[in-house]
């Protein structure tokens, strides 16, 4: 088959973190016999013929220079809030369809976007579709009645849709009238980089990127709290955003900055070296669209704590065993980990996990669920 992938979030390098979580369906894909082409933005005026870890990638280019910026920042949404953001978005939907169009003249059997904002919408009418939602394209859906409506047509156009978590189609199915069988609620793979299972030492560790969503806020007071209880252990905190300097404030105000480390971001390969050693991770991201990092930790058979409202991370973290789910509160939080790390039994329960979450999302796994869809979206 020749399947055209479309995403506004695509690496723009080897080791780029930016939708590098698809890499490993392309792979799956690739090594499945399959002939995958990858239409992406262009960013900052770097269009045109583009490979990425042996993935070829065509770069769209959409806008003056200048204002090729809306993708792999996060700053999708806000460009509706500008005159010039609005002609960007206006420019990479137009750039998009015709993208699709030229694919499809080249002999593409069926399109995968990703996100049903922008790439489901660019996607023209009567072209075989399969769309999958990742957590910001449903919440669109909740912004107003002309979003749900325009998100409900692209939807209804898609001959498969899909979510990466029970609770991501459960929130799609509440806005739009669609039902989301559990045959097409599927994460995107994981490769893991490393098979070893942490033997612990290394202290907590949180894997996000800073931004309120992930309420990297809480693991630190977490942490404060825990050395009141007479907890007294470092807390990794890898990953970067906006909210760095707020955190690394907090942590000196809670008199832990000493106990607190900023990795930063870092390759996707190396968040494994830092997963080898954990002992718990926290993770108390609010609404999650399925929550990689907390795949990634289970993998390495490293427990997790994590917060009722954290959305699709609910269909991983167990409440018990190699897990726990709590009130988004640092007391509760603190409370849960005392209890895990207490456990004698937790990383032995965490590889349970682990193994199962490894079969699950093997890119072969993965990529021959997503082989079936297609075949569906090509018959339909």
């Amino acid at each position: 088959m020749r399947i055209a992938l479309v995403t506004h979030n695509f690496p723009r390098s080897t080791g780029d973190v930016a939708g590098s979580f698809l890499l490993p369906l392309v792979h799956g894909l690739m090594a499945r016999g399959h002939v995958v082409r990858v239409l992406a933005p262009s960013d900052e005026g770097r269009g045109g013929e583009d490979d990425v870890a042996g993935i070829p990638v065509r770069r769209i280019r959409y806008a003056p220079r200048a204002l090729e910026t809306i993708a792999y920042r996060g700053a999708m949404q806000a460009a509706a809030r500008s005159p010039a953001g609005l002609v960007a978005l206006a420019g990479l939907l137009v750039a998009f369809r015709r993208a699709v169009k030229d694919e499809m003249r080249d002999g593409a059997d069926v399109v995968h976007a990703h996100w049903w904002f922008p790439a489901g919408l660019a996607v023209p009418p009567k072209v075989p579709m399969v769309l999958t939602m990742h957590g910001t394209d449903v919440s669109l859906l909740g912004k107003s009645r002309l979003v749900r409506m325009l998100g409900r047509r692209v939807l209804e156009r898609a001959q498969v849709v899909t979510a990466v978590s029970r609770e991501l189609a459960n929130r799609a199915q509440a806005q739009v009238p669609l039902y989301l069988p559990d045959a097409c609620v599927q994460a995107m793979p994981v490769q893991p980089y490393s098979l070893d299972w942490s033997t612990g030492g290394g202290g907590l560790v949180m894997v996000a990127r800073l931004v309120p969503q992930k309420r990297v806020h809480l693991a630190i007071e977490t942490l404060a709290c825990l050395r009141d209880l007479g907890c007294d252990m470092p807390l990794t905190i890898v990953g970067d955003g906006p909210e760095r300097s707020r955190l690394e404030a907090l942590a000196a105000q809670h008199g832990i900055a000493d106990r607190v480390v900023f990795v930063g971001a870092v390759a996707p390969a190396e968040v494994s070296r830092y997963l080898a050693a954990a002992d718990l991770m926290l993770f108390p991201a609010h609404a999650e669209g399925f929550g990689l990092a907390v795949a990634e930790a289970l993998m390495a058979g490293v427990p997790v704590v994590a917060c009722w409202d954290g959305g699709g991370v609910l269909d991983m973290v167990p409440e018990t065993g190699a897990g726990r789910r709590v009130l988004p509160r640092a007391d509760a939080l603190a409370d849960a980990a005392l209890d895990v790390l207490q456990d004698p039994e937790r990383f032995a329960q965490a590889r349970v996990e682990g193994e199962r979450w490894r079969m699950r999302l093997s890119p072969d796994v993965v990529a021959a669920r997503c082989e079936a869809w297609y075949r569906e979206a090509i018959g339909a």
